[in-house]
């Protein structure tokens, strides 16, 4: 069972995309802020969107190995969408709202003259820009392309 596991490049190449995509936030914040912050290893959002870049080469690899009228290659689209919609749309509307309610807070306690707002902050970086989607898609599918040409499959 191992040995198939690690045998598996389709898999391993989409962790590899994801990572990948993780690395890339570093060296990105690094460029944009001249610090190194590891907390946006672990974090959500960012450019590019890790999610993106695992399921789409995960669903590519899967097309390329099973055939693109495969059953397993449609389940992995449809899931490949579901994650890049949700990436962009849903938790990025939630991050929204949570801004909102922490400034909406912000501005209730200074009017109430009751100090200032004590309780944690909602967390606001939820969700990815719709480039920040699209460039991690376009990265997934270039490492499962790559994979496939160097004949790692």
């Amino acid at each position: 069972m191992l040995q198939q596991l690690m045998a598996n490049h389709v898999l391993w190449t989409a962790l590899i995309a994801s990572l990948l995509a993780q690395a890339m936030k570093l060296i990105l914040t690094y460029a944009q802020s001249g610090k190194v912050n590891l907390r946006v290893l672990v974090e959500t959002g960012g450019m590019p969107s890790s999610h993106a870049a695992l399921v789409t080469a995960l669903a590519i690899g899967v097309g390329l190995q099973e055939g693109w009228d495969s059953l397993l290659f449609a389940a992995t689209v449809v899931f490949a969408l579901v994650v890049m919609y949700d990436a962009a749309g849903i938790r990025q509307a939630a991050g929204k709202q949570a801004r909102v309610l922490n400034r909406l807070m912000e501005e209730w306690f200074e009017e109430k003259g009751a100090g200032s707002f004590k309780e944690p902050y909602l967390k606001e970086l939820l969700g990815h820009t719709p480039v920040q989607v699209i460039a991690g898609a376009a990265l997934g599918a270039a490492c499962i392309g790559l994979s496939f040409a160097l004949g790692v499959n």
